[in-house]
């Protein structure tokens, strides 16, 4: 019952915040005309009321500055916005890890989006030679677009509401960020089924589309409104593109209240969403070494991120482990935020993954406890041949033994140079009774190609 009526809460906040935001603005069609030196621009405007602030404009111009608008919808566009920065720039290296960690055919189905987002207009125009320059291919083939708006556009960035105790300049500095971000999924809407946002001082992993798709696919039949691919702020945040104008107009509508991550928690949770849904490994990375505000140090890394991301092919898991509560063996499998979590293993129990089809393995990792409790102390990993019956106690036979755990982990690389056939089993065996639990937080593992 408690459930039932917080739910029904959430219902009304949300029915009520988005219906003011659908009364409070209307669509204006997109517009096509030319610039001044003869490149096709495209302006993608939209109505605020003036009722909203009586300083706001009417509508807002998005022009390209270079690329066009792809002629087909695409399964990802990956966006990002950029300024200026006081001390080292990232964004042509962040480019380049977009393109170069992506194949032929994944590159097909994607498209880039930047938007140059600083009032300076020497370096807009400067910074869209370069991209033009450096990724010219990527532009004909309609991978890439290189946008702006106009100062003009942009609501009060001064004398802003002080929440969060931030100085002044912080919090002109992060409104106008939200405004950014607001301009950029608007004008991304159309050209995909997904949108993904990252910064522009990432790195990426190895076919992280790929990796996109499965985790997608996995959630058929599930109702989400964000994925989340890495741990850091804002970056590598999965949404519908078919929710993308909502959240322009949440960013744009409270742009001042708080941090770009904040609105997108809210606007996670005011859609239903109320749990997290982070994928691992992270499939991006914080390079920048240097923020865009004030150029302070920034060290932030996520340590869940993994420059070639798992395989981890269709599998049935199960153990005789005891479980705890809903942290099935599935999850350690999954790549999910999720763990198994069992009761006191003893010598001769076990945990399996039988692979729906045979692979031929390059490298296994699996990672045990947290904070140095619930790790697995005793154990060994084997692969297994033979059987498909996934219900059996034993679906495999034949085992042939890889190692040991050491501190509750195991790792192997050139996996293929021992074990040169394919297997169907991977069986983590317990050799000696701990008091302890055990969480397993992940098994990945990788295929030779």
């Amino acid at each position: 019952m408690r459930w039932y009526w917080g739910s029904i809460v959430r219902s009304g906040v949300a029915v009520v915040v988005f219906t003011g935001l659908y009364i409070s603005f209307g669509w204006i069609p997109w517009k096509t005309s030319m610039g001044k030196r003869g490149i096709e621009q495209h302006s993608h405007s939209w109505l605020l009321s003036s009722e909203v602030h009586n300083s706001m404009p009417l509508n807002v111009t998005i022009k390209i500055l270079v690329g066009s608008i792809p002629p087909i919808k695409k399964y990802l566009t990956v966006g990002l916005s950029s300024v200026k920065r006081k001390k080292e720039s990232y964004l042509i290296d962040t480019l380049q890890s977009i393109f170069s960690q992506s194949s032929k055919e994944e590159l097909s189905e994607m498209v880039v989006v930047v938007l140059l987002a600083d009032f300076d207009q020497d370096w807009v125009y400067a910074t869209s030679q370069k991209i033009s320059t450096l990724f010219d291919d990527h532009l004909k083939q309609g991978q890439l677009l290189v946008a702006h708006v106009s100062q003009d556009f942009y609501p009060p960035l001064t004398g802003l509401k002080r929440n969060f105790n931030d100085p002044p300049d912080r919090v002109a500095f992060r409104s106008k960020q939200n405004v950014d971000y607001s301009y950029l999924v608007h004008f991304s809407a159309n050209f995909s089924q997904y949108f993904i946002m990252v910064e522009d001082d990432v790195t990426c992993a190895k076919g992280f589309l790929s990796s996109i798709r499965q985790h997608v696919l996995k959630m058929e039949g599930t109702r989400w409104t964000t994925l989340e691919f890495s741990k850091l702020g804002y970056i590598g945040k999965l949404y519908h593109s078919e929710d993308l104008p909502l959240l322009a107009r949440f960013l744009y509508l409270f742009y001042q209240e708080m941090p770009c991550d904040f609105l997108l928690t809210h606007f996670r949770t005011l859609l239903m969403q109320d749990k997290v849904v982070r994928m691992k490994p992270s499939l991006f990375q914080h390079m920048g070494k240097f923020s865009s505000y004030r150029g302070v140090y920034n060290h932030l890394k996520d340590d869940d991120f993994q420059e070639e991301p798992s395989d981890n092919p269709p599998a049935h898991v199960l153990t005789n482990i005891q479980t705890y509560d809903k942290n099935h063996p599935v999850n350690a499998y999954s790549q999910g935020s999720d763990f198994f979590w069992g009761m006191s293993p003893k010598k001769g129990d076990y945990f399996l993954v039988v692979f729906q089809n045979p692979l031929l393995l390059s490298r296994i990792s699996i990672q045990t406890g947290s904070e140095q409790k619930d790790t697995l102390l005793s154990a060994m990993l084997e692969v297994g041949y033979g059987g498909q019956d996934s219900h059996t106690a034993s679906p495999c036979s034949d085992f042939h033994r890889l190692g040991s755990f050491h501190e509750g982990k195991f790792e192997m690389k050139d996996v293929d140079q021992v074990v040169k056939s394919h297997v169907s089993c991977l069986k983590i065996e317990v050799t000696q009774e701990q008091s302890d639990w055990v969480k397993i937080n992940t098994i990945q593992v990788w295929e030779k190609k």
